[in-house]
């Protein structure tokens, strides 16, 4: 049963990344710049590397995909005023509209995936997925330090 649970948990992320890409292309976007989008509205001014880091994705790769996002006008690099080496990236007025979009689509994408479900076993799964996630990422911390990394 338990590794069911692991094929599951990974079908579901996949579906749900697989639907976000064809919704993504309704508006000219990739998933990746969607997901850019949607982490600069929650923690803006945040470095391409610092996004590479969050994306799982070389910073080469998030710069290619800022350059699209900045050349529609929907973010902007900025210099750091206090490191001028560094250009920090911020959302421009042009992507509210696609960013409320894309809270419908994951307002309409949770009622989808959890049709039929009671309040106590949505709340059970998402402790229950956040615990993992917890304990996914103490762990893969504690190795690294044993590794002295």
């Amino acid at each position: 049963m338990k590794h069911e649970m692991l094929a599951e948990l990974y079908d579901v992320a996949r579906l749900m990344r697989t639907r976000f890409d064809r919704w993504a292309r309704t508006y000219g976007m990739t998933r990746a710049q969607g997901v850019i989008l949607a982490r600069l509205a929650r923690q803006p001014g945040m470095t391409q590397n610092e996004m590479a880091g969050l994306c799982e994705v070389e910073p080469i790769t998030v710069g290619r995909l800022v350059d699209r996002l900045e050349a529609r006008g929907l973010l902007e690099r900025r210099l750091d005023p206090a490191d001028r080496r560094i250009r920090r990236l911020h959302l421009l007025p042009a992507s509210e509209p696609i960013l409320a979009d894309i809270q419908r689509y994951k307002d309409e994408l949770f009622r989808d995936i959890t049709v039929g479900l009671d309040e106590p076993t949505v709340e059970l799964v998402t402790n229950a997925l956040l615990r993992m996630k917890t304990q996914l990422t103490t762990d893969t911390h504690a190795k690294m330090a044993a590794a002295g990394e």
